[in-house]
C-alpha cells in the first residue's frame, strides 16, 4: 500500500540535515559534497516514487559499515550513517551515494529491513547507482568545484571510482560473469539466496552499472522498488513481477526489471 509524502518535496530538494562529529571536516563543507553527490546521482532521472522522504539526514558515525538507520521516530526523515575521515570527500561521496541508492529504492522507512533471497539485487543496484553518481560528480566538480581553486580534485574522484570499478571487474572475471550473466547467477544462486549483502553481489555490480549508465530511464525504475509488503523476501520471478507492476502503478518506464528478466533468462 502506498504511503504518499508531500508532492512538493522530492529526493532532490528534501532538506538536508547533518549530525555527528565529522572529525576535522567543517560540516558545511561535508554538506556541500553531499549536495553535489545528490545532484549527480539524480542527474536526468525522473523521481516517481510516492515514498520520497521530506527530510534527508546524514550522520558521521564510528563503526565498520555505512548504513540506513531504520528508526521509529521522525517517520518522514531518511537517515543515512557514513564513516569517513577528515575531508575524505571521495569516500564520503561514495558511501553517501550507495546509501542514497537504498533511499531511492524506497528502503528508508522503518519496515525496510533487508530480506533474502533477492536483497543482493538491490545491493548491486545501489552500488552501481553510486558509481554512476561518482562519474557525474567528477565531471561537475571539474566544471564548477564546490571549493575555491579545487577543480583538480575531480581527478581524485575519477581515480577513486576507477579503483572500485577495477576491483569489480576482477571479481566479475574470476566468477566468469562475462561468459553469461544467467550462468553466473545460477552458479551463485545458493550463496546469493542466503547472503544478501554487497559482498555476495560483487560479480553483478558492473552489469548493473552498464544498465544504469546506458539509460536514465532505467535509473528511474529504481523508484518503483519495494512498494509491496514482501519487498525482497520473495523468489526472483515474483520479485520482478512485483517490480513491473509497481512501475506500471507509478507510470515508470519499466525497462530495468524487464531487462533484468531477460538477463536472468539468457541461456
Amino acid at each position: 500500500m502506498a504511503r504518499p509524502t508531500s508532492s512538493n518535496v522530492t529526493l532532490l530538494n528534501a532538506e538536508l540535515e547533518l549530525g555527528g562529529e565529522w572529525g576535522g571536516s567543517a560540516p558545511a563543507d561535508a554538506a556541500a559534497v553531499i549536495e553535489r553527490m545528490r545532484r549527480a546521482c539524480l542527474a536526468d532521472v525522473a523521481l516517481l516514487s510516492d515514498r520520497q522522504p521530506q527530510r534527508l539526514r546524514v550522520d558521521d558515525k564510528s563503526g565498520s559499515n555505512p548504513s540506513i538507520w531504520l528508526h521509529t521516530d521522525k517517520p518522514t526523515t531518511a537517515w543515512i550513517n557514513v564513516i569517513v575521515g577528515t575531508r575524505d570527500w571521495c569516500n564520503l561521496a561514495y558511501q553517501f551515494g550507495h546509501e542514497f541508492g537504498h533511499v531511492f529504492c524506497n528502503s528508508w522507512q522503518r519496515d525496510a529491513k533487508p530480506r533474502n533471497p533477492c536483497q543482493w539485487i538491490e545491493e548491486a543496484l545501489a552500488e552501481a547507482f553510486s558509481l554512476r553518481g561518482l562519474r557525474l560528480l567528477a565531471d561537475d566538480w571539474m566544471r564548477a568545484p564546490p571549493f575555491p581553486n579545487d577543480a583538480k580534485y575531480a581527478s581524485s574522484i575519477r581515480n577513486y571510482r576507477e579503483a572500485l570499478v577495477t576491483g569489480y571487474r576482477k571479481t566479475a572475471q574470476e566468477q566468469r560473469v562475462p561468459a553469461g550473466f544467467s550462468a553466473w547467477f545460477k552458479s551463485q544462486k545458493p550463496f546469493l539466496d542466503e547472503q544478501g549483502g554487497l559482498a555476495s553481489a560483487r560479480g553483478a555490480v558492473l552489469t548493473m552499472l552498464d544498465l544504469l549508465e546506458g539509460d536514465p530511464a532505467m535509473v528511474a525504475d529504481l523508484g518503483a522498488l519495494n512498494r509491496w509488503p514482501e519487498r525482497s523476501g520473495v523468489p526472483l520471478h515474483d520479485y520482478l513481477d512485483f517490480w513491473k507492476k509497481s512501475c506500471t502503478d507509478l507510470n515508470a518506464p519499466g525497462l530495468l526489471p524487464a531487462r533484468l528478466g531477460e538477463l536472468f533468462a539468457d541461456p
